[in-house]
């Protein structure tokens, strides 16, 4: 078996790309140019016009949006393009009336319902033989004629529609068609989505799980999320979630569950912004390397981190600060309050980087202030190995955890690449905090400052989430973190049996126990189909944390084999994904899951390769989107180079490989199932599609296809 080298796998983990989705922005449907019966080349729809550029501005008031589109296609033939605009109505939405230009000039559209639109697609995909139109199946369309665009020349569509935005448990979420891969030869010059929003009660949550968006909370009832690219081709959806509630703390659920009764849920809970939520008071303990290795512009940014961190306390935190070189210091033998800040500030400009590296008397030092009344934050900085007093990780592992009280939450700063990852993963993991690692050329005192920010103001501390009516399990992260004002959770987990429920938030408010009661709703079929992906990718990152920091078992190889399988989403344990024809039998299986053995993946705990495996198994774990499609370049066993984008699509919440020119869902299992023939786009064809219209998304992605659905597996063929 080939296998391709552990670091570059996982440096494939993490990217901004995400999946493909099931629906495409507006598209012209050019009619096939006259030729002789010689031309035999296909017509394909994406091959025709280029989407020069794609522009949408939304208002949101009331729960009523109002899109406006503007859209530049490019005619790069050499023949005059005439055709068919089609511009699919986002799943759910209600149209209540729209506009349509064509270079400025109004022109007749129609509304298209569900039916209608599927005759259209239907006739399309007949006589083109191009399935792309068929992940538009059960939805609405808005169409219209589009006069011939002269060849080289530009024509700007543009639309404007209004839509009701539900409100479903203060939970908002608003969609927009924007998948343009399959239908532009080239890459877009320019896209963009702009989304203002007003609402009527305090906002809570704001979160994408399709682009990463800018947001300007400009206060409790408004804010602005914008996205923009150049020379890119957007592939999935945009989609925006937000939340309201009058209570101090708002929480919705969002969930999807599939046909075979597997439920996943994403938990967005956040406090407000305004004067009155209640903060904790906290004491930061910040623990400085001040070893010679930190000599020059490291001591320097060391030094403005912690007059960041002192500048910032709340009037009732406390805090003190410990250097540690050979030996250890403290500021003071005991916690101080925030008007000690100016007398420390100059303490820590006196501050010089020399001698040793003693890491386990400094944290201990630190821990033995610590109490147990008061949430304690330890900061910990360090650029380095332990060189002075106990330098064995499992010994200076052991030491902290005796030491810390249940309230402590450490997060720790690994500077540069010489540093224990595994120590500071396991610290920070262990007491409920994580590790923030600032590379060679990255700027310490802004990594600092722009984390303090965030944990500033703590609202809820030991959080922990109950919901009665439905079976909940394995959620994500594991533990909760503690929430803090000015930011959001966004946990993952599973669930059973979806219906009405009761969701309870409890935690401790300065030492006393509180908890916040939501009623929510969790789906019985369908929902949001970028749930199961991202909770897989949660876990995946998760499991693969634990055989990081504590060894391989059996169970959790086991475990990450079957996600990445099932879901696509490749991992160390999982690159026959891509490089190897036979990846789906249990043969295949049991290989992945030895293999990773032979290409050594307990790296070593310091230096680039560690840092770097640090840093993209957490960005797995603590995913706000789905696992992306690696972006790189594979040798195959038989020497061919292939990108994953050739070789693996996501469609719905499946997974496909290409095999043997057949797209292949990942959860058919050759050793078990047998297929059953459908000739492409014959009436068989289309009578499947009518009675399962989620087979679309499958579908669409080529004239031979292998899908599951409901342990049966169908196979489209190229012949009919």
């Amino acid at each position: 078996m080939h296998r391709i080298p552990i670091v570059l796998l996982l440096s494939l983990l993490v990217s901004l790309v995400t999946p493909l989705s099931a629906v495409a922005d507006g598209v012209i449907i050019v009619d096939p140019p006259l030729c002789d019966p010689a031309c035999t080349d296909p017509f394909f729809i994406a091959d025709q016009l280029n989407v020069r550029s794609h522009r949408v501005d939304v208002a949101i008031a009331d729960q009523v949006a109002t899109t406006r589109i503007d859209q530049v296609f490019h005619n790069p033939n050499s023949w005059a393009a005439e055709g068919t605009y089609i511009f699919p109505i986002p799943p759910g939405a209600t149209i209540s009336e729209f506009t349509m230009t064509i270079d400025g000039e109004p022109i007749e559209a129609k509304l298209l319902d569900a039916d209608e639109a599927r005759r259209i697609y239907d006739d399309i995909v007949r006589n083109l033989r191009d399935p792309a139109l068929l992940e538009y199946i059960g939805e609405g369309a808005i169409q219209a004629s589009v006069f011939p665009i002269p060849p080289g020349e530009d024509r700007r569509i543009e639309i404007e529609y209004g839509e009701i935005i539900p409100n479903e448990d203060g939970l908002s979420r608003y969609r927009y068609p924007l998948n343009t891969e399959r239908f532009s030869a080239q890459p877009l010059e320019a896209v963009s989505v702009s989304v203002d929003v007003a609402t009527a009660e305090p906002l809570r949550a704001v979160y994408s799980p399709s682009h990463d968006v800018a947001v300007d909370r400009q206060d409790d009832f408004h804010f602005a999320a914008g996205y923009e690219d150049n020379d890119v081709r957007p592939d999935t959806d945009f989609e925006l979630f937000w939340s309201v509630s009058p209570d101090a703390i708002g929480a919705s659920v969002v969930s999807y569950m599939d046909d075979s009764g597997e439920g996943s849920f994403m938990l967005l809970a956040a406090p407000g912004i305004d004067d009155e939520t209640e903060i904790v008071a906290k004491d930061v303990i910040v623990v400085l390397d001040t070893s010679g290795s930190m000599e020059g512009e490291k001591i320097v940014q060391a030094r403005e981190a912690l007059l960041y961190v002192l500048g910032h306390l709340n009037p009732e935190d406390r805090f003190n600060v410990v250097e540690f070189s050979t030996g250890a210091r403290e500021y003071s033998r005991e916690l101080m309050p925030p008007s000690e800040a100016e007398d420390a500030a100059q303490w820590v400009q006196e501050l010089q980087a020399t001698g040793g590296t003693d890491i386990n008397l400094a944290l201990l030092n630190a821990l033995d202030m610590a109490e147990s009344e008061r949430p304690t934050m330890v900061l910990f900085l360090t650029d380095g190995l332990p060189t002075e007093g106990e330098i064995e990780t499992a010994n200076i592992l052991e030491n902290v955890a005796d030491a810390a009280p249940d309230n402590v939450r450490l997060f720790a700063f690994g500077v540069g690449d010489d540093v224990d990852a595994v120590l500071l993963d396991t610290l920070s993991s262990e007491h409920q905090g994580r590790t923030t690692y600032v590379r060679p050329g990255e700027a310490l005192n802004e990594a600092v400052s722009t984390f303090y920010s965030g944990i500033t103001a703590p609202v809820l501390a030991d959080l922990d989430v109950d919901v009665e009516g439905v079976d909940v399990a394995e959620i994500y992260p594991a533990p909760l973190p503690d929430l803090f004002a000015g930011t959001q959770l966004i946990a993952l987990g599973s669930y059973e049996n979806g219906g009405p429920a009761t969701l309870t938030l409890r935690g401790e408010v300065n030492g006393e126990p509180r908890e916040f009661r939501y009623p929510v709703t969790f789906a019985k079929e369908g929902g949001s189909e970028f749930l199961p992906r991202l909770w897989a990718t949660r876990k995946i990152g998760y499991l693969l944390n634990q055989i990081r920091l504590h060894g391989e078992n059996d169970e959790l190889v086991d475990a990450v084999v079957d996600l990445s399988l099932e879901y696509g989403i490749v991992t160390p344990y999982t690159s026959y994904l891509i490089t190897e024809d036979d990846i789906l039998s249990q043969e295949a299986r049991d290989q992945a899951a030895t293999s990773i053995q032979d290409a050594s993946y307990a790296a070593p705990s310091s230096g680039s390769v560690a840092v770097n495996q640090a840093q993209e198994v957490q960005a797995l774990a603590e995913a706000d989107k789905a696992a992306p499609m690696p972006m790189a370049t594979y040798v195959t066993e038989d020497g061919v180079e292939v990108s994953a984008a050739e070789v693996l699509r996501y469609a719905g919440t499946g997974a496909f490989v290409l095999r043997d020119d057949v797209w292949t869902d990942t959860a058919f299992n050759p050793d078990t199932m047998t297929t059953i023939d459908v000739p492409f786009a014959s009436d068989a064809y289309f009578d499947l599609l009518s009675q399962h219209p989620g087979l679309g998304a499958a579908f669409a992605l080529g004239q031979q296809v292998i899908v599951v659905l409901d342990e049966v597996a169908y196979r489209v063929t190229a012949t009919s």
